[in-house]
């Protein structure tokens, strides 16, 4: 946790990089927090106590600089403003952000590991993050490791979460796996759900889920306008057979 020190003339945002400019090994890595954050941007879109970072420099010690950021491939934060200026952040600067450290932070896995179970996990710890989520998208059993692992910090050190999807009080979500698309592409995706285990729909089902909506209803009304006009051709031919018997309708 950074402690606020006045004497000491603190380098913002603007000082410092926005990233550490090491490249994703894949784009999976910046697709798969950017659904999360989209289903969150509409799941709490009138919440604004809270961000969520993609590919961001987290930059956590106020006396050194220049420093080297974290830079998970996603976080989220709670208690903080969802918009800072019109730029938006640059990066997230904890003595810019009350030091409000991260409620969860993610990690995609590569093929090529790159510290997600040691080093990373224990800066994470140290800084105090009180989730951390490791997701290998494409697993290969190479050690004792699960494709999916949460972990909570618990007194120093990390403890994994049992169960899919896990549930996080503290956050109000839980966060597991499914088979699901998008952007046109099937695949298993990471996913925020409810208490109950019940899935978020993302922006893109929903927007499916309203076109079939849309269109069932286009189709009941076609049907209830073939019914009126069925109707109403069974009624005119009732009238002419009347008048054929010379009975005026």
């Amino acid at each position: 946790m950074v402690k606020s020190n006045p004497l000491l003339q603190w380098p913002s945002s603007a000082d410092l990089p926005d990233s550490d400019d090491t490249p994703v090994d894949n784009e999976l890595q910046n697709l798969i927090p950017n659904l999360l954050l989209a289903v969150l941007a509409r799941i709490w879109s009138e919440r604004q106590d809270w961000f969520f970072g993609v590919d961001m420099g987290i930059y956590y010690q106020p006396g050194k600089f220049p420093q080297t950021p974290l830079v998970p491939d996603g976080f989220l934060s709670l208690g903080v403003t969802r918009r800072k200026s019109k730029r938006g952040r640059l990066s997230y600067v904890l003595w810019e952000e009350q030091n409000i450290v991260p409620k969860l932070v993610l990690e995609v896995v590569s093929q090529t590991y790159g510290g997600e179970y040691d080093e990373k996990l224990s800066k994470y710890a140290r800084l105090g993050v009180l989730y951390y989520v490791v997701y290998k998208p494409d697993y290969v059993q190479r050690d004792q490791h699960e494709p999916f692992e949460v972990y909570q910090l618990v007194g120093e050190r990390y403890e994994r979460l049992p169960g899919e999807p896990v549930w996080l009080p503290e956050v109000g979500l839980g966060i597991g796996r499914e088979e699901g698309t998008s952007g046109g592409w099937q695949r298993e995706w990471l996913y925020w759900y409810d208490a109950s285990g019940r899935r978020y729909l993302t922006p893109e089902e929903c927007t499916e889920q309203e076109r079939q909506r849309a269109e069932a209803e286009r189709q009941r009304a076609e049907a209830e306008r073939q019914r009126a006009e069925a109707e109403r051709q069974r009624a005119e031919a009732l009238a002419q057979r009347l008048r054929e018997l010379g009975i005026e309708p």
